[in-house]
């Protein structure tokens, strides 16, 4: 007879995981911030020395993280406490790259989360 795993077990196999359940609701809203930083930061290419070769370069994909991130923290500022300066820093920081990047940048408050923080300066 085989032992049959109980699902609260963990396994030898398997990475360590906290379920969600007990991850704190500013990790889960901080880590989607960073991923989606980190992944515009790529779509943009700015993990390129020179951005406008990067094979990673794609505006319209970078358009919709950036849309999302300022989404995200718009819809949890109240919640970020020390963390919001720097979340707000680094979306305008990909948003002023953005800008630079784009061949015909978007009139100032159209660009990507410009709804949701105002005109990129």
């Amino acid at each position: 007879m085989t032992h049959e795993p109980d699902i609260h077990e963990p396994d030898i196999h398997e990475p360590d995981i906290r379920e969600l359940a007990y991850v704190p609701a500013i990790e889960v809203i901080s880590r989607a911030a960073v991923m989606l930083m980190s992944a515009a930061a790529e779509k943009i290419g700015l993990a390129c020395p020179d951005p406008d070769v990067s094979e990673h370069r794609d505006l319209d994909e970078a358009r919709r993280l950036i849309g999302a991130l300022a989404g995200l923290l718009d819809g949890s500022k109240e919640f970020l406490g020390p963390h919001a300066g720097p979340m707000r820093d680094g979306l305008r920081s990909l948003q002023l790259a953005f800008r630079e990047a784009s061949a015909l940048p978007d009139e100032p408050g159209r660009g990507p989360g410009e709804r949701h923080t105002g005109p990129v300066k």
